[in-house]
């Protein structure tokens, strides 16, 4: 053998070394990518489930949410009715609690002044012109004549 053949089945020799040593790493990203494939895989499936829940969950809220928004609604009109009820029904209390020691303070008032002018000697202011208010249904007072009706507070 030759020096030149003796290279030749070196080199050969090296050669089928790295074809095999190609063909272990080759065969070693052959594995990996198939683990890798089903890892993949695997975590669609997790995926999709977990997709699927945060899609229910977010119907839900969303579904809690416009409930909410109508009881709000609800309670915000509920609010005003008891706003203007308590409103009318404090007017009106004031009105009666505050009216009628007003009218018998004023009934009071004119009475001594009365009593004063008589114990006095004066004479007795002239009566002012009353109208008469009729007791009846509105259309018989709107049938009145005109000189006789009130406005009624």
């Amino acid at each position: 053998m030759s020096t030149g053949d003796l290279l030749l089945v070196a080199a050969i020799v090296l050669l089928a070394i790295g074809f095999a040593a190609l063909i272990v790493v080759l065969l070693r990203v052959h594995d990996t990518t198939n683990h890798l494939r089903g890892e993949v895989t695997d975590l669609r499936d997790e995926t999709r489930m977990l997709i699927d829940d945060l899609r229910v969950s977010t119907d839900e809220a969303r579904n809690s949410v416009d409930e909410a928004r109508h009881d709000l609604k609800r309670f915000d009109k509920v609010l005003g009715s008891a706003e203007a009820i308590g409103d009318a029904v404090g007017s009106t209390v004031a009105r009666s609690t505050f009216s009628s020691p007003a009218i018998k303070a004023a009934g009071l008032a004119r009475g001594a002044s009365r009593t004063v002018a008589r114990l006095r000697g004066k004479p007795a202011p002239a009566a002012r012109r009353m109208i008469e208010v009729p007791r009846g249904s509105d259309r018989e007072i709107r049938e009145l004549p005109r000189e006789q009706r009130r406005k009624r507070a």
